[in-house]
């Protein structure tokens, strides 16, 4: 069965810093490109941030600078630092992995991240 479990969201104030965890398991993972998506309410799921299997990253406009995705194939997690936060990024956060060429797809449950004083 295969699992993706995000941890580490929370109450943050605007400026801070939080670091986003997303543990695979039922996968071979360092074959699976992965992906943080965000929801914010009212509005649709967007990709913020991915990184493939050969570590290749890539980044939405709107959180460059901000946003830093890696990944640790030996802990079959992907991890996303957060830096200097904004009240618009308020949002709940899903965690992906995809293997395009096997037509895979998987999503986590989500972790919820709000900014505010």
């Amino acid at each position: 069965q295969v699992q993706l479990v995000e941890s580490g969201g929370g109450l943050v104030q605007p400026g801070g810093s939080l670091k986003l965890s997303c543990a695979a398991s039922g996968i071979i993972f360092r074959y699976y490109a992965m992906g943080w998506h965000r929801q914010a309410p009212g509005k649709q799921r967007e990709l913020v941030a991915s990184i493939t299997s050969s570590y290749s990253t890539d980044y939405a406009d709107s959180v460059k600078g901000r946003f830093t995705i890696s990944r640790d194939n030996a802990k079959n997690t992907v991890y996303r630092q957060m830096n200097s936060l904004k009240s618009e990024y308020t949002a709940f956060y899903y965690c992906n992995a995809e293997r395009p060429s096997m037509n895979r797809h998987y999503w986590g449950q989500g972790t919820q991240v709000t900014v505010s004083s």
